[in-house]
């Protein structure tokens, strides 16, 4: 019996789908305003507006969240304050699926963030 229940098993649990990354990349300006226009940016303890005339508020764990953004050359370049901490200038590409939103660091080549869009 466990000669047929175990291949049968094998089977059924590997031939599941695994679920693929299906991350648009938001090429300009006009289209990542129509994604994030009207939605806060959500993750565990962080919530931030990205506004169409350039600035970010919000706040993340607790400390106020300001800066502002620019779009250049096919990226988002943010330049932000968490508290009093400047965090500093950097542009990212940004990615979307569904209600998720990518931001991915140093032109792409960095960490990413994901947050949804609520």
């Amino acid at each position: 019996m466990i000669r047929t229940v175990l291949p049968m098993f094998f089977c059924i649990v590997f031939s599941v789908p695994v679920a693929a990354e299906e991350f648009t990349v938001l090429s300009d300006r006009t289209t990542f305003l129509s994604v994030v226009k009207g939605k806060t940016l959500t993750r565990m303890g962080i919530r931030l507006d990205v506004l169409p005339d350039g600035q970010i508020s919000g706040a993340a764990f607790g400390q106020s969240v300001t800066g502002r953004w620019t779009w250049a050359d096919g990226f988002f370049c943010r330049d932000l304050s968490w508290g009093s901490r400047d965090l500093g200038g950097n542009c990212q590409i940004v990615k979307v699926d569904g209600e998720t939103i990518r931001f991915v660091s140093d032109r792409g080549q960095g960490r990413f963030a994901d947050l949804n869009l609520r």
